[in-house]
């Protein structure tokens, strides 16, 4: 019914945009047909098209779109948004597969950049090589001149060149630092050319160019671009630094900071708890800067801070309750790395917590995930009970006895559900050092959920797909898109497409603290995706084989804004 107005009708004003003709997920087996914008948000929803009719203008944007989907916006719980921009603007490895594919790209790579005085990039995989681990000469042989310094794809290690290990002083008689790995040639003893976690970022740190300012502002405006054209429409970046955060302030103060982004701040693992006062001032002047569009909720807010609790299983720095087998059927005797002693840990997550920080914890091994549980416990008993939204990303092995402990303290598991799927680096350099036992313990959503915990969902991108159509899918039968034949991973862990979705739309938003987002519904902020195909349709969404990420994004709308139109 049409609200009446004294003398007359009241007329709803004109919409800026309609959508029609596809099905809109209101929620679980809720549907409708038309939606309508006005000033940034959900005006209006109908199950056709004469439900709005009477809010088209003669500057509407009208959109049929027959046998699409409409979804609330994507929102990416765990992203490295400059870092995976800044990659598509160097040297990127990412989409080049093998040793000597590596090589001919780098080597094109500094013949096009004869001026950079270093060869900077990274996304190369660990299976490739023996043991993991690439070597010196190999660099050498394509830039003998020049230093190349080049991360992996999931930004646990590095590739020098010989030049690149001179220039940071590291040789044979160089110790490994005590968080991370220098690995060298068993009978020499010499450096490699593989630089492990801490042992690689104390070389970019001191030694690499950083970028400058303009430099991280146009890598973040390049991974905006390419995450709205998925989909997505907000996200939390997982690892935001002193530099990355005047990026994104600066962006955001001109308004060109289109997504809803909550900044993770990183918490540097060679200190202890006097950083928490720079994290608290960098906290306030992130808050303070508005955005243009801030009414809307978009913007830059950095109120989550980063903790690395562990490395990852495939150089055996995650952090495992038992040793790590030698792939021979016995055990050796290495547990893996914890960055924070559990001690430090728990007197760490409880200040931020009490200071009004979410936690955002690394958590790859059993063990890790079990002390970031414990910290967050430790907080509850001292501090009460909160609206932290505090979460572990990751969690590729948890002991049963832990997953139950996820609902009980109120944490969301962050999922990186691309990773649950077989893949050669996971058969060959993680589940032989894990051993039966464990490896049939590894992302275990179904089980999480099950036990009634909250479920996020993030890419982790550069370190693998951005494209939540392709995590979605693989949520959803644990197989690879680009292998549907091939032997689920873990199918017992499978989830539904109801359930998966909302971990990326819903859950993820609950994590961001952002009320608005995560949903469709008159009044709430217009976040919202038209995807070509109904992948909920009957017949399309069939048991465990949907092929979900044969869908295209159509339009990506951020705070009520068209942000990426697939026809221009």
């Amino acid at each position: 019914m049409r609200p009446a107005a004294l003398g007359g009708c009241m007329r709803r004003p004109a919409a800026d945009l309609v959508l029609t003709g596809a099905r809109v997920r209101l929620g679980r087996r809720r549907w409708a047909r038309t939606l309508a914008v006005s000033g940034g948000r959900i005006s209006a929803v109908g199950n056709d098209l004469s439900s709005v009719r009477d809010v088209i203008g003669p500057h509407t944007r009208v959109i049929e779109s027959p046998g699409g989907l409409i979804v609330p916006g994507f929102q990416d719980s765990h992203v490295h948004a400059p870092f995976a921009g800044l990659d598509r603007r160097r040297l990127s490895l990412h989409d080049v597969k093998g040793r000597s594919a590596y090589l001919e790209a780098i080597a094109a790579y500094a013949h096009e950049h004869g001026s950079n005085a270093w060869i900077v990039g990274g996304g190369w995989a660990a299976e490739y090589f023996t043991n993991g681990c690439p070597r010196k000469e190999d660099l050498d042989s394509v830039v003998p001149d020049r230093p190349v310094f080049l991360f992996n794809g999931d930004l646990h290690g590095a590739w020098l060149n010989s030049r690149a290990l001179e220039v940071a002083g590291i040789t044979k008689n160089t110790p490994d630092p005590v968080d991370g790995r220098i690995e060298r040639d068993p009978i020499t003893g010499d450096p490699l050319g593989t630089l492990q976690e801490g042992a690689a970022y104390r070389v970019n740190d001191r030694f690499v160019p950083q970028p400058a300012q303009e430099e991280w502002e146009a890598a973040i405006l390049e991974a905006q671009h390419y995450l709205h054209s998925l989909g997505v429409t907000g996200w939390q970046d997982a690892w935001v630094t002193s530099a990355t955060q005047t990026a994104y302030e600066s962006l955001a103060r001109q308004g060109r900071l289109t997504a809803r982004v909550v900044g993770a701040l990183w918490w540097d693992r060679n200190r202890e708890m006097e950083q928490i006062p720079e994290l608290l001032e960098r906290r306030e002047r992130g808050l303070a800067v508005v955005s243009p569009a801030a009414h809307l909720g978009s913007g830059f807010l950095p109120t989550s801070v980063k903790i690395m609790t562990d490395g990852v299983l495939e150089n055996f720095t995650g952090a495992l309750l038992e040793p790590y087998c030698d792939g021979c059927g016995g055990h050796s005797d290495q547990r893996g790395v914890t960055y924070l002693d559990r001690d430090l840990l728990a007197a760490a997550v409880t200040e931020l917590d009490a200071k009004g920080f979410q936690v955002h914890f690394h958590a790859i091994g059993d063990r890790a995930v079990r002390e970031s549980l414990d910290a967050v416990s430790r907080a509850r008993s001292l501090n009460g009970d909160n609206d932290r939204r505090h979460h572990i990303a990751h969690v590729q092995v948890v002991q049963p006895e832990d997953v139950v402990r996820f609902g009980d303290l109120g944490v969301v598991a962050n999922c990186q559900t691309f990773w649950a799927q077989s893949a050669s680096e996971r058969d060959d350099l993680t589940i032989p050092f894990l051993g039966a036992d464990r490896a049939r313990l590894q992302f275990p959503f179904a089980a999480l959920l099950a036990s009634g915990t909250r479920l996020a969902m993030g890419s982790d991108w550069a370190v693998t797909t951005a494209d939540p159509l392709e995590q979605l899918e693989v949520a959803v039968t644990r197989t690879s898109p680009q292998d549907r034949d091939h032997p689920p991973f873990l199918p017992e862990q499978r989830i539904s497409l109801d359930d998966a979705l909302d971990a990326f739309t819903a859950g993820s938003a609950y994590v961001n603290h952002d009320d608005q987002g995560g949903r469709i519904s008159v009044g709430s902020r217009a976040d919202l995706v038209l995807l070509d195909t109904d992948i909920f349709a009957p017949g399309f969404a069939t048991g465990h084989t949907a092929p979900i990420s044969d869908a295209r994004v159509q339009l990506t709308v951020a705070g009520g804004s068209v942000v990426y139109d697939a026809e221009s």
